[in-house]
């Protein structure tokens, strides 16, 4: 165990030890370099991480509140497998709280925030073919952020941080397999054209259409991935026949 590679370089000077590490572990797991069903030693990640286990442990109950491990008493903390029903869930409450968000930006956007926005598509076309999935990826969730901002509500995209841990892990899994990204990227400009075009009504629809994809993907993933998957529970025939 002594000899597993670093999971990230941290910066005490930037924050506290325990939100770095949280952080790190929180994209290490989504990005699947800690794979779900895996089982986590405080000490290994203590040792990877080049800190004391206090921090870690912090972490770990962190991302236990955010449904990315779990406790098993007297095993230690297993990565949990991704649940299709929460996927599903952080994907209604993402349409829900993202829809109002570009309303709001189609009718707030002003010319410097359209600007940024444009940037963002610039850099995300540089990204298409060089960047690694996870880099691009950390680009869509810019180009979300800053939509939070041109709407003037940055406090939704933190909200909408908490909610989509599982949600990420199965775009990861659908970016580096299926979904090109270019395909990516074109949802993205329709979004922005909406804005600069001041339709709301566009905006919303444009943003449906693109969180509704994760719905396409997500059974194909699950049959191709079923390692990685909660096995979906069975109905009981009461409940089927109600």
């Amino acid at each position: 165990m002594t000899n597993r590679p670093p999971l990230a370089k941290l910066d005490i000077s930037r924050e506290s030890m325990a939100r770095q590490v949280t952080r790190a572990l929180r994209q290490a797991i989504v990005t699947m370099q800690l794979a779900p069903g895996e089982m986590l030693s405080e000490q290994d990640l203590a040792q990877r991480f080049g800190v004391s286990r206090s921090p870690v442990r912090e972490a770990l109950i962190k991302l236990s509140e955010a449904g990315l491990v779990r406790v098993l008493p007297q095993r230690g903390t297993q990565v949990v497998k991704i649940s299709k029903a929460a996927v599903e869930d952080g994907r209604f409450i993402r349409v829900a709280v993202e829809s109002a968000v570009v309303r709001e930006a189609a009718l707030r956007a002003r010319p410097m925030m359209i600007a940024e926005l444009n940037a963002s598509l610039s850099r995300q076309r540089r990204a298409q073919r060089s960047a690694s999935t996870e880099e691009f990826l950390a680009l869509d969730e810019e180009f979300h952020r800053l939509l939070a901002e041109t709407a003037g509500r940055p406090s939704a995209w933190r909200m909408i941080e908490d909610i989509k841990p599982q949600m990420d892990r199965v775009r990861f899994l659908d970016m580096a397999k299926a979904l090109p990204r270019h395909a990516v990227l074109a949802q993205h400009m329709v979004i922005v054209e909406a804005i600069k075009a001041k339709d709301p009504v566009a905006a919303e629809q444009a943003m449906y259409e693109h969180l509704s994809e994760i719905l396409r993907s997500l059974p194909e993933l699950a049959a191709q991935y079923p390692d990685l998957f909660e096995p979906e529970t069975e109905m009981s025939p009461e409940i089927l026949s109600a």
